[in-house]
């Protein structure tokens, strides 16, 4: 199947790779390299340097080959950052993600695997979370994604656009197999902060709120392996082409495990102490995230099989410790 990347250099477009790689798959990732890294990509991947918000670029790559379908990885995904500089978010997830759906309808490119988020949902009004959940988004990168999902779903009904959303819960770990993988730039996701601090390259990491109703009074979230994530992409891939239907799913595990719990398993897994501080609640933040993910194993038969604790912990340092 002749696959198209976009964002394919970054830290779940490189895994995405990998595994879409074991499969023979014909791969050419399209990535701006703002956040990615050509040198993740095995040197036989085709790779075109291009902006999404630049149409000629996506139609440059797009007139290389007939693509079967797109996989569009290539968003900026820091919650916090998106509340303080929406308009970086407006122009590169939302302007970028209708710029490539434009190129694929006029490029004759019938389907679209859609990286969404699980911050779609907003304050959950229930735990786990399911897809039945109502969409409403508390932070403005949430919004981007829920927006390009609307308008995946006006396209299909419009101009028979097929696609999958796969609203993620919180990737993590690394491929142990993989040498040459570079580490994130400038991370805000917890598991590669503690990183940071346990290699050294930070000093302190700053945990927001201890009084929540949770195990130890720190906020519980959904941790899935990256190597489960890219899985369930190609299971949903093979969904599009076999059924032809739309798919919106969630991709994570069902179980949660809390910020002073990541922090005990590095510690032991690194042998580092974690240097932090408690500090107040962030605004919009709730106690317990977990997703329910039994709607993609019922459509997808995807099962998270690398998604324990000590192998996001230890997949992760063992990248770090490089």
């Amino acid at each position: 199947m002749k696959i198209l990347v976009i964002g394919g250099a970054g830290y779940i477009g490189s895994h995405f790779i990998i595994e879409a790689s074991k499969l023979g798959h014909d791969l050419t990732v399209f990535d701006d390299l703002s956040s990615g890294f050509k040198d993740n990509l095995d040197k036989s991947i085709p790779f075109y340097k291009g902006s999404t918000l630049i149409l000629k670029d996506i139609y440059k790559v797009m007139e290389l080959k007939k693509f079967d379908v797109v996989v569009h990885l290539a968003a900026f995904k820091a919650a916090g950052e998106s509340m303080l500089n929406p308009a970086k978010y407006t122009s590169n997830n939302i302007i970028g993600g209708l710029n490539l759906i434009k190129a694929c309808m006029d490029n004759n490119i019938e389907k679209i695997l859609f990286s969404s988020s699980a911050a779609v949902y907003g304050t959950p009004q229930y735990i786990p979370i399911d897809e039945m959940h109502p969409v409403n988004p508390i932070n403005y990168y949430g919004y981007t994604k829920l927006v390009i999902e609307q308008n995946l779903k006006w396209y299909s009904e419009l101009k028979g656009l097929k696609f999958a959303s796969l609203r993620y819960f919180n990737a993590a770990g690394y491929d142990s197999n993989q040498k040459f993988l570079n580490i994130e730039k400038n991370p805000q996701n917890l598991i590669p902060v503690v990183m940071e601090c346990a290699a050294g390259i930070r000093k302190k990491l700053e945990v927001f709120g201890d009084d929540y109703s949770t195990i130890d009074g720190t906020g519980v979230r959904d941790y899935i392996h990256v190597s489960d994530l890219a899985r369930g992409h190609l299971d949903s891939i093979d969904y599009l082409f076999n059924k032809n239907k739309n798919l919106i799913i969630n991709l994570g595990t069902g179980n949660g495990f809390s910020v002073l719990e990541v922090i005990n398993a590095t510690e032991k897994i690194s042998n580092k102490s974690i240097n932090y501080s408690i500090s107040s609640r962030r605004e919009g933040d709730p106690d317990t995230v977990i997703a329910s993910a039994k709607k993609a194993e019922k459509l997808i038969n995807w099962l998270p099989k690398k998604s324990d604790l000590e192998n996001i912990i230890s997949s992760t340092w063992e990248m770090y410790n490089k």
